[in-house]
């Protein structure tokens, strides 16, 4: 199958029972053993079940690998791929991480001995200087949240096997619409299926994918034995919006390069971070590993800093101010005060987040009413 009929087809088969052509719901915790020591491959959700399987197995084949292992948010699926590892080892990791993921290393994980080192990974060269002997991962996110940087995946990720290292990409900015880390070599990939997977604002969700079957045996049991699962009717929401996947992000993707070059030659805006502009410092690499555009995420500086950002989030009408991204609604977001709130303010600045950045998740309306808001929040700034 070519990918949009993956997105549509893959794993999905007729229920043998009715003839459904839409997977059921087995919203069920136990299932009924036929007798000591057999079941008919499944017994408690929290090991498995039938609804999460097809989720696993459909994502797996768009993604091009084996083996995917949901769980219940992107957060626990990080969670998971950090407990591959022990006390002393150290992980390289992208500098610019959603807030979320800086929180779990620097205040939790950090408590339970394990050692982080964050850099551009736009150069290969600062993520080859970081390792050491106790390095384990290399793990970056590719465009980052919320400053758009691209890595070169290829490239980090020879780095990262050369010395023996595992090699994870958050590619959930991308989707497998527009790029595939597998391909370049990552061992693991992972998406919040939260965002651009599921794509309607429904549902919490991530999952993890590997062609490995060592690494899949491992996170496998994690999965199993934490218990961080999907529910049923998560994982079918989830199924149903890779339906439309291709669809949606043609439409994001189209919508984004047209806002962001509007945005780009706006006399109140300072800077615009967006891969397929050409003024983007790593446009040419994401041009060569992201196919069929680049995503619609867009981050943007206004002249005015701060109270400027914050007079345009407060104007606009049509864009909602949420947390979230990656669904058909477009959202403003101000990373400072909300995703990446807990961020030490000078490990914000160091990173280049700076307090007047907005962050917009381009959504799927029409593209001439999303610039229109847009030109009428910005003419009030100031």
């Amino acid at each position: 199958m070519r990918f949009d009929t993956r997105c549509v087809r893959a794993a999905i088969e007729p229920d043998p029972v009715t003839g459904a052509i839409v997977p059921p719901i087995y919203q069920s915790a136990t299932f009924v053993l036929p007798e000591v020591g057999r079941d008919l491959g499944y017994d408690y959700t929290r090991s498995t079940n039938p609804t999460r399987r097809v989720l696993e197995e459909q994502m797996a084949a768009i993604e091009g690998v084996k083996h995917g292992i949901a769980f219940a948010s992107g957060m626990s699926a990080v969670d998971a791929v950090m407990r591959l590892f022990k006390p002393g080892d150290h992980i390289v990791s992208s500098d610019d991480v959603y807030g979320g993921v800086s929180r779990l290393f620097n205040r939790i994980l950090t408590d339970y001995g394990l050692e982080f080192t964050y850099v551009n990974s736009s150069d290969p060269a600062e993520v080859e200087a970081a390792i050491r002997p106790a390095t384990k991962m290399v793990w970056i996110e590719t465009p980052t949240n919320p400053l758009l940087k691209v890595t070169d995946v290829e490239a980090v990720g020879k780095i990262a096997h050369e010395h023996g290292l595992l090699f994870g990409v958050d590619s959930t900015f991308a989707t497998p619409y527009h790029l595939r880390p597998a391909a370049y070599g990552a061992d693991i990939v992972m998406h919040s299926t939260t965002k651009y997977l599921s794509g309607h604002n429904l549902i919490i969700g991530g999952i993890l994918l590997t062609d490995r079957d060592d690494l899949q045996e491992k996170l496998k049991y994690i999965q199993k034995a934490v218990g961080a699962v999907p529910s049923p009717f998560d994982c079918w929401l989830v199924m149903e919006g890779l339906k439309t996947l291709s669809l949606r992000m043609a439409r994001h993707a189209a919508s984004a390069l047209r806002l962001a070059g509007y945005l780009e030659s706006h006399p109140k805006v300072a800077r615009v971070f967006f891969p397929g502009l050409e003024s983007h410092p790593m446009h040419q690499v994401a041009a060569r590993q992201m196919e069929k555009g680049f995503s619609g995420m867009i981050s943007f500086e206004l002249k005015g800093g701060a109270d400027a950002g914050l007079e345009l989030m407060n104007s606009v009408r049509l864009c909602a101010l949420a947390e979230s991204l990656g669904a058909v609604e477009t959202m403003i977001t101000h990373p400072a005060s909300m995703t990446h709130a807990e961020v030490p303010v000078d490990e914000r600045r160091a990173r280049g987040l700076g307090d007047g950045l907005v962050r917009l998740s381009v959504g799927i309306e029409d593209v001439e009413d999303i610039l229109e808001d847009l030109e009428q929040a910005l003419a009030k700034v100031g």
